[in-house]
């Protein structure tokens, strides 16, 4: 199956869902990518729903908190604001919107009944954290929802990992379907639709390693069977062979023992059985490593989307790390999927 070209699946995009299995660097691949949004004169709102603290990080910041804080101010124009998403404070904030209970809410928190429904109550502060990002999504200059400029061209939502991201996505469905009236029934329905909408784009992060890359084709298949729009594949931490395919190929030459031996000794190193058996196993592992990751990348390929590559950082995402990222996502057309609203 052919996949859509990167430009016609980021078109109109304006909320950007990064996910993958943990440890394959989801928050620093949703870091760079809003960095390389804002670099395009965008602003950009980086959000995170998991009270790791990843963002801040990434950029090497104080903690974030539950209000939006400017992280860059790029050249371009562009802005990139981060927010960590707190389900009592999304709660509280969602009880004044819709029920102006004011003081009373402060009283619910002290009585501990915020605690209970978001820790004890099964999928309420899923609910909440996802109407945090369709808030902020939907947030414009003007006094009412949907009137005047959006005050954000871009969110990205550093989200839960593929092993729980379509019940996160999904859960404002089960949550209409409950309430069949009301407000929480009209919210529900309206966030269900943004995410389901063209508007939206769920990017999965993988390594090339067996694990990871079937999380991610399980994920392909469950987001797609919820409904929910794919955006981009990730392959993070893509490493270069350490030698050309050419001498790859020669480690299963049947002389390249007796090559070895004569190319050491042409430099003057003992050729021993030792030293040449330990060079040719960590080069036959090399193969096998290299052999076993270009399969992974054909299994990726083979999933129908836009595959994007970044390197893997020799110093991790420290000194700059997440810029070079922005900038390698940037080539590859990952940030032009909207229009710059300034």
């Amino acid at each position: 199956m052919a996949a859509p070209s990167l430009e016609r699946v980021l078109a109109g995009v304006r909320l950007h869902v990064v996910t993958g299995k943990g440890g394959v660097g989801k928050t620093t691949v949703a870091s760079a990518l809003a960095l390389a949004l804002a670099r395009a004169g965008r602003t950009v709102l980086l959000v995170e729903v998991e009270a790791r603290q990843g963002i801040s990080a990434a950029f090497g910041v104080a903690p974030l908190g539950t209000e939006e804080v400017r992280l860059v101010q790029d050249r371009s124009g562009g802005e990139l604001w981060g927010l960590s998403v707190d389900a009592k404070a999304a709660l509280l904030e969602y009880l004044q919107t819709f029920y102006k209970l004011g003081r009373a809410g402060g009283a619910l928190e002290r009585m501990g009944v915020v605690d209970f429904a978001t820790t004890i109550a099964p999928g309420v502060r899923d609910v909440l954290l996802t109407g945090k990002v369709y808030e902020a999504v939907g947030r414009t200059a003007g006094s009412r929802r949907g009137r005047g400029r959006p005050v954000w061209d871009a969110v990205v939502l550093d989200a839960p990992p593929t092993g729980r991201v379509v019940r996160f996505l999904g859960v404002n469905e089960q949550v209409s379907e409950l309430a069949r009236v009301g407000p929480i029934h009209g919210q529900a329905e309206s966030i269900t639709r943004m995410l389901r909408s063209a508007t939206c784009a769920v990017h999965v992060v993988t390594l090339l390693e067996e694990m990871p890359v079937q999380e991610t084709a399980d994920a392909v298949a469950e987001l797609t069977a919820a409904g929910f729009p794919l955006g981009a594949l990730v392959v993070n931490q893509v490493r270069e062979p350490l030698v050309p395919p050419a001498l790859l190929r020669a480690l299963e030459d049947d002389e390249v023992d007796e090559r070895v031996r004569s190319d050491l000794a042409t430099v003057g190193v003992r050729s021993g059985a030792r030293t040449v058996g330990g060079l040719l196993a960590e080069g036959r592992a090399h193969a096998a490593r290299v052999a076993l990751e270009q399969e992974l990348a054909g299994e990726v390929a083979a999933l129908g989307r836009p595959v994007l590559r970044l390197p893997a950082l020799d110093r991790g995402v420290e000194d700059g790390g997440v810029a070079v990222l922005a900038e390698h996502l940037a080539a590859a057309g990952a940030a032009g999927g909207v229009e710059a609203g300034r």
